[in-house]
């Protein structure tokens, strides 16, 4: 019990000294001078914040327009563009092609051949392989359906989702040349 009480009076000494030594006889008057002429210079003025412009907004509407990644497509074909209406849609019910499984992109025409008197295109896909289409097969991811064949190229209306619906466009896929490959 002596100890402690030792140690009780040894930090009240030591508490003692500590905060007597913090006060000075000094009157602090430099920082006393440097808080009075600051009260004295003119308040500074806050410029007025900045007019806030109402938002204008914007409606994208290239959604009815061609791909700049895809191909260019004929004026003639472009003409036959049906523009979004209620009735474009595609037929979800109908069984998948084996071509509609690959980007249009990742698909080439490789060549022709008549059978009978039709003509169908063959088209090489990404895992190599060649399939014989014909006009009113599908291709493509987006419900391509081919609407002309000829020796160099297919004519397709694929059928695309816009943000108010569905929407018919025409795309081309022509003829790989050797130098193309």
């Amino acid at each position: 019990m002596k100890f402690f009480n030792g140690v009780v009076i040894f930090c009240s000494l030591f508490s003692i000294l500590l905060i007597s030594g913090c006060s000075s006889s000094e009157s602090h008057e430099d920082l006393r001078d440097f808080i009075n002429e600051n009260k004295k210079r003119p308040p500074g003025k806050i410029p007025e914040p900045p007019k806030i412009e109402a938002y204008e907004s914007f409606s994208y509407d290239a959604y009815r327009l061609r791909s700049p990644f895809d191909r260019p497509v004929s004026i003639e074909i472009q003409q036959r563009i049906i523009s979004s209406s209620s009735n474009v849609k595609p037929d979800l019910a109908r069984q998948k092609e084996r071509l509609e499984q690959y980007d249009l992109t990742s698909l080439s025409m490789v060549g022709t051949l008549k059978k009978d008197g039709a003509l169908w295109a063959l088209i090489s896909d990404p895992d190599g392989s060649i399939e014989r289409i014909r006009r009113g097969n599908y291709i493509g991811r987006n419900h391509g359906k081919i609407v002309s064949l000829s020796d160099d190229k297919i004519e397709l209306v694929e059928i695309v989702a816009s943000g108010e619906g569905w929407l018919e466009r025409p795309n081309l896929l022509e003829l790989k040349t050797t130098e193309e490959k």
